[in-house]
């Protein structure tokens, strides 16, 4: 099941699957990319649980997400999505520093970025809040000026 919200970086569609957020996606939806979305059901409580959070978190009231997840990926993805979670509100971690985390070393630093850019459930999962070891906004899945707006966001609520 799925449903849309309005946003402040565009509409997103989240997609549940048995009982957890499977997906956020940003809008262009892409309906052939063969993920299955289901039905649209707005009325799905984890569904509506997720608008109100993300709702919460747009509005600056909301600084951590309290959601079942389930996100498709393999196990490095995992772990990295994972280490994603534990940068907290307002702050910021470069590839490499998530590499470490990991118990790896600088040269997983791409493999890194491209779990993070695998990321299904983006704001959720803040994989917005990875950055180019020099500061750098570097890639998005959701586009640079997407990543840029949801940091101001924390930044703004912090300040």
């Amino acid at each position: 099941m799925w449903t849309v919200m309005s946003s402040p970086v565009g509409d997103l569609r989240i997609v549940e699957r048995d009982g957890a957020i499977s997906a956020i996606e940003f809008s262009p939806f892409h309906d052939h990319d063969g993920r299955l979305c289901g039905d649209r059901n707005d009325d799905c409580a984890v569904l509506a649980e997720a608008v109100r959070q993300l709702r919460a978190y747009f509005d600056r009231d909301l600084k951590e997400f309290d959601l079942p997840l389930a996100p498709d990926g393999s196990d490095f993805q995992k772990a990295v999505w994972s280490q994603l979670l534990r940068i907290g509100y307002g702050d910021t971690a470069s590839y490499g520093e998530i590499a470490h985390r990991l118990g790896r070393s600088n040269a997983a630093s791409r493999a890194v970025g491209l779990a993070n850019g695998s990321n299904p459930i983006p704001i959720v999962i803040p994989c917005h809040r990875v950055i180019g070891a020099d500061g750098t906004l570097t890639g998005y899945a959701g586009g640079i000026e997407r990543k840029q707006a949801l940091l101001e966001i924390e930044q703004d609520a912090l300040f």
